[in-house]
């Protein structure tokens, strides 16, 4: 049963963290969501409570361990327990490696690698509690590098091993952890604007179905990795 439980997404004020948080709302699973701005977070709580008023929007940038222990401190305030967390937050630039500046390197390694290591670390305790479940998204090119990708590259690869890796320390306390590795989504990341040119791709709602699946499988079992990709390639 997952009703009644609580879940924390990090990077859930767009894409697919608002795809995740949609659908587990629609699946009676209460939500917390972080952004880095008040405004997107304020704007997003709004639209989510159509789907169910268990929803709390948090302002909180992962690269920040206090920030991510703040969140969940507020998280155990208001629903008293945290049964999920779904470490999403991330970002990309894209450059030849010889042209990639050192805070650009760091905003993504501290954002997309540090930042699922600073959200686990803030709430293992309380997954201890609930032998909860952590999910990371990761990327497809967390196992595929191309051009101009160093720097994803090295996150994403980093994502996939710490996740892995964590699943065989953590499944002692009865925590599972899986690590999702998606192609093309259909979201704003890297300046793109969704629209029919994009219906071929994996659209948001379809990262929450498949995190909701995942949460309701039987304890027995545990998708350690899943590569999600779309059926049709882009003609």
């Amino acid at each position: 049963m997952i009703e009644n439980k609580v879940a924390y997404i990090t990077g859930g004020t767009k894409g697919v963290g608002y795809g995740i948080a949609k659908i587990l709302l629609e699946n009676g699973i209460s939500v917390v969501f972080s952004g880095r701005k008040k405004e997107d977070v304020e704007k997003v709580e709004k639209e989510l409570k159509q789907y169910s008023t268990n929803v709390l929007g948090l302002i909180s940038d992962v690269k920040n361990l206090n920030n991510e222990s703040n969140a969940v401190k507020s998280i155990i305030e208001k629903f008293g327990r945290l049964d999920f967390v779904i470490a999403n937050a991330g970002l990309g630039i894209f450059k030849p490696v010889d042209e990639l500046s050192s805070e650009e390197w760091n905003e993504m390694i501290e954002t997309n690698l540090t930042g699922v290591f600073h959200t686990l670390k803030a709430s293992v305790e309380e997954l201890k509690k609930t032998e909860g479940y952590y999910i990371t998204i990761s990327s497809l090119a967390g196992a595929n590098f191309f051009e101009n990708g160093a720097g994803y590259n090295a996150s994403k690869f980093g994502v996939v091993g710490f996740t892995q890796a964590a699943m065989i320390d953590l499944r002692k306390y009865n925590i599972k952890s899986t690590v999702i590795m998606p192609g093309s989504v259909a979201t704003h990341f890297n300046g793109n604007v969704p629209s029919e040119k994009d219906a071929w791709k994996i659209q948001p709602e379809d990262m929450g179905s498949l995190v909701l699946d995942i949460l309701k499988m039987n304890p027995r079992v545990l998708p350690s990795k899943i590569e999600f990709r779309a059926t049709k390639p882009k003609s």
